[in-house]
């Protein structure tokens, strides 16, 4: 592994290189088979997916057209299902719980870039930090999740909402930033939780430093 891809998967400040150039170009290939593949043939696609990512679970259901960035950060719970024109940009790891409902044109962006230094932006320099979305949760039709977010288990992301800080279970959000609305029933037998993100936390707020 070379030291830009190094520096990614540790949540540091990294430049791209031809390393990580190339590995997005095979993950591309092999997307093209998925979505390439005739509106009949499910056996490629799952096949696609199973090679591609870090967990395709159990009726797991990804509908065309998809498209990531790396596919091997992306984790898709049992029952989960990603309506079509989703985009993950998985430079950092996506994780998505058991019976994730994932509205059409939603976008997972782990990406990010200095937002004071304007020479270093200029220069191409970014980082990653992860996302998750807990399990049961519904993303409505055009949601965009920022890096670094969490979002509960059991909850609703209103249609076009902006998520940028983490949300918590049991609940109704919406807007551009998201914000809860109103709390959702607790389901009987169950705990409200912590989401758990993998790895140590990563603000949203991007440090500038490198």
């Amino acid at each position: 592994m070379g030291e830009q891809a190094d520096r990614l998967e540790r949540g540091e400040w990294y430049l791209d290189d031809a390393e990580l150039r190339q590995r997005r170009l095979d993950c591309w290939r092999q997307l093209d088979s998925f979505n390439g593949a005739a509106a009949e043939d499910e056996a490629t696609r799952v096949q696609v997916l199973a090679g591609l990512l870090g967990e395709f679970a159990d009726e797991a259901v990804v509908v065309p057209r998809f498209q990531c960035s790396y596919g091997y950060n992306i984790r898709l719970g049992a029952n989960s299902f990603v309506n079509a024109n989703a985009f993950f940009m998985d430079d950092s790891t996506i994780t998505i719980g058991a019976n994730v409902r994932i509205g059409p044109g939603a976008q997972l962006m782990t990406a990010l870039h200095p937002v004071d230094d304007h020479r270093r932006r200029r220069e191409g320099w970014e980082r990653a930090a992860p996302i998750v979305v807990g399990e049961n949760t519904w993303l409505g039709a055009s949601v965009t999740v920022g890096a670094g977010v969490s979002i509960g288990r059991n909850t609703v992301i209103g249609a076009g909402s902006v998520v940028l800080h983490d949300i918590p279970d049991h609940v109704v959000a919406a807007g551009s930033p998201a914000v809860v609305i109103r709390k959702t029933p607790v389901e009987s037998g169950s705990r409200v939780t912590e989401v758990r993100r993998p790895g140590p936390r990563i603000h949203t707020n991007p440090d500038t430093s490198i």
